[in-house]
């Protein structure tokens, strides 16, 4: 049995693999409302490490509660976590600051200038990226603007950093890990000399890097005893979300592309060459099974307001006396033609969003009609939009010569929604292969991988449940073509 942890910036999801059958045995959501996010400022968004950590015992505690687990036969645990989050401890590990987490913007300036002082001459081919909103530019915002709290800074971490960290005594992180937070030179195989110094931050804060796949470090003794797990059970598995859900889905090869849709939608397509865009607007890092022998790179585009605009239209519709969820809201979707009858959304309403080179570009209602226009046609417009803007990805990988044929997903947030599928096959013009699998049930599935349990990947895989392969009707390919091309037009028109 492995434990697999997802730390979201909306909840922790635990789930447990009976990894001889390759079936999810028990699994959990904590807390049942999204997570806040804190934002003192515009742009800004926060979260309490310790929340996190929190929300894990809790979590697990139900779990086993629950389940009536025999923790005992545990043997691994894996951890996926939200990506791009700075956590800064001092010397004792205690936090120095709340985390800034992925969708944050006041580093934005502060990567603009590394770009601009490095050069694209050395950050595109080195990189892969500009230093843009990540974590290294994180951390040099805090040096910059709180120099008391870095002064007190021992190591930095990401966010699943810091959870193995409070499991097992000890910082680490990952090569696939530093290079989510572009701390990582891809030509030389090695941290970025050149972005430390940049920043003029200490090698000595990076703390000690391990595999991601195979790691063996021990849970401390004082907290397996509180998790009720056998001595020796080691953390095995770490990968950011996104290189985490491509792993669920057993997406590792190049030519192999998966998809997600949560707080934000990401497409996330595998790679054996060093890609980037000109412009900076795609991301790419170390994948989990990188290695010198077999390179595989992530390619990730990343829509920010995705499932965080779903959710915030739930909470306002229930303002008022009713209650509505996502089921009710997938059917008022479902009941609309396409097009949502000329009304159009812009789905950008969660920081800066880097296919606009990192803009702040704001979430956008169009062409609203009082006398037409109803709460289902703003839940249509609303998906319509996010699949849109998902869809500017898939152009984007056109251009760099990353071929797609088909896509991988879970069965999971948005893509729980049957209309939400259908318009997504519709726009992208590509089948969408539907799995039963989540972030948790892949950390927990690398876990038992990295433990020796599974001998390959191919054994790993081998017994993945698929629920289902949706492939595109022709005629609303067409419809959408003229409908997605109305939308860009209504991007260009408002100078986004």
């Amino acid at each position: 049995m492995f434990l697999g942890i997802d730390l979201g910036s909306s909840s922790i999801k635990l789930s447990l693999l009976d990894a001889a059958e390759g079936r999810v045995i028990a699994s959990l959501g904590y807390p049942k409302e999204e997570l806040a996010i804190n934002a003192p400022h515009q742009g800004w968004a926060e979260q309490e490490p310790e929340m996190w950590w929190r929300n894990f015992l809790e979590a697990y505690s139900i779990l086993v509660k629950e389940h009536s687990i025999d923790t005992r036969k545990i043997q691994a645990i894996g951890i996926s976590y939200q990506m791009h989050g700075l956590v800064l401890v001092d010397k004792n590990f205690e936090v120095l600051r709340a985390s800034i987490i992925w969708c944050d913007s006041r580093a934005v300036e502060v990567g603009n200038k590394a770009f601009e002082s490095l050069g694209s001459e050395y950050c595109l081919p080195h990189l892969l990226n500009s230093p843009g909103n990540f974590t290294a530019s994180k951390l040099a915002w805090v040096k910059q603007n709180e120099p008391e709290v870095y002064a007190k800074g021992f190591k930095f971490m990401l966010p699943g950093d810091y959870i193995a960290m409070r499991l097992t005594g000890t910082p680490t992180t990952t090569e696939a890990g530093l290079s989510e937070g572009v701390f990582w030179d891809f030509k030389n195989r090695e941290v970025s000399k050149e972005l430390l110094s940049e920043y003029e931050i200490s090698e000595d804060l990076i703390p000690e890097i391990v595999p991601a796949i195979g790691s063996d470090l021990k849970i401390q003794k004082s907290i397996a005893n509180k998790l009720g797990l056998s001595e020796g059970v080691a953390i095995t598995y770490r990968g950011g979300d996104q290189p985490n859900n491509a792993f669920s889905l057993n997406v590792l090869n190049p030519g192999e592309t998966a998809s997600t849709a949560g707080t934000s939608g990401v497409i996330y397509a595998v790679t054996d060459k060093n890609a980037y865009d000109q412009k900076s607007r795609i991301n790419t890092f170390l994948h989990v099974n990188d290695t010198v022998e077999t390179p595989r790179n992530g390619v990730l585009i990343c829509i920010n307001g995705t499932g965080i605009l779903y959710n915030w239209l739930r909470r306002i519709l229930n303002t008022g006396n009713g209650n509505i969820d996502y089921i009710q809201m997938n059917e008022m979707v479902g009941s609309i033609a396409p097009g949502s009858d000329g009304l159009t959304c812009l789905p950008f309403g969660n920081g800066s969003e880097r296919i606009f080179e990192n803009r702040i570009v704001g979430s956008h209602l169009l062409n609203m009609d009082f006398n037409r226009h109803q709460t289902s046609h703003i839940l249509r417009a609303s998906v319509e939009g996010i699949v849109y803007a998902l869809n500017l990805g898939f152009e984007m990988l056109k251009d760099l010569g990353i071929p797609q044929k088909r896509i991988r997903a879970g069965h999971a947030n948005l893509f729980l929604s049957q209309t939400f599928r259908e318009i997504f096959v519709n726009v992208t013009g590509l089948p969408l292969e539907l799995y039963n699998t989540d972030g948790a049930a892949g950390a927990a599935r690398g876990a038992a991988l990295g433990s020796g349990f599974y001998s390959s990947p191919e054994e790993a895989f081998s017994n993945l449940e698929q629920i289902a392969v949706i492939e595109p009707d022709s005629k609303l390919v067409e419809t959408y073509k003229e409908l997605f091309e109305a939308w860009k037009q209504e991007i260009e028109k408002h100078s986004f």
